[in-house]
Formats: C-alpha cells, sequence, structure tokens
C-alpha cells in the first residue's frame, strides 16, 4: 500500500525553498496521520467503548424486533382464543384446565419420589 505522495521524490540539491518547505509539511501531514492511525489502534478504551455502543446497538435493534414479534404474536393469541364477537372460546378454559391439572400432577410425582 503506498501513498501517491510517497512515491514522489525529495527535492534535489536545486530546490527552490518553498519546495523545501512543501516537503517538510507535506512529511509532517503524513507523519501526523500515521501517529493518530497508530494512536487509534494502540486506544482499547476507545475500542471498547465502540465495541459497546455497537453491541447496544445490536441489542437495541434486537429487542424492537422481539417486541413487534410479541405484538404479532399476542395479536395472533387473542384471535386465536376469541370468536368472532370477542368472547372467549370455549377451547382456551379447556386447555387452561387441562394444563393447570397436568402441572399439580407433575409436582405431586415429583414430590412423592
Amino acid at each position: 500500500m503506498t501513498n501517491p505522495e510517497q512515491d514522489k521524490p525529495e527535492p534535489g540539491p536545486d530546490a527552490s525553498v518553498d519546495d523545501i518547505h512543501a516537503d517538510i509539511a507535506a512529511t509532517r501531514n503524513e507523519l501526523g496521520q500515521t501517529v493518530e492511525a497508530l494512536t487509534a489502534k494502540l486506544d482499547v478504551k476507545a475500542q471498547a467503548k465502540a465495541r459497546v455502543d455497537d453491541t447496544k446497538e445490536l441489542l437495541v435493534d434486537k429487542a424492537h424486533t422481539v417486541q413487534a414479534k410479541g405484538t404479532e404474536v399476542g395479536a395472533r393469541v387473542v384471535d386465536a382464543a376469541t370468536d368472532d364477537e370477542g368472547s372467549v372460546r370455549l377451547v382456551v378454559p379447556v386447555g387452561a384446565s387441562a394444563l393447570v391439572v397436568v402441572i399439580v400432577g407433575v409436582l405431586v410425582w415429583r414430590r412423592r419420589k
């Protein structure tokens, strides 16, 4: 990876003072950019903060996705549990009762062991 400015030769012995000053300014600029790049690579605290910020952003996006899916699933459950008039279908209380009976049965069975 060569920089086009690096391919530029240094001013020769017959160069003017302005050419030499321009070369010095360009060299200082390149050196400053190199130091900034190295400092950024070595700044562990800044890298950790950037990674934390990226992770936060990812988690917020995931939370919004989960929230949207939860709302969608909730609407489906309500639609499935109610009839066209909004009354609870008979299947839901029977299913809930059966679930309670199964849970109580499992708890009693585990205590007897």
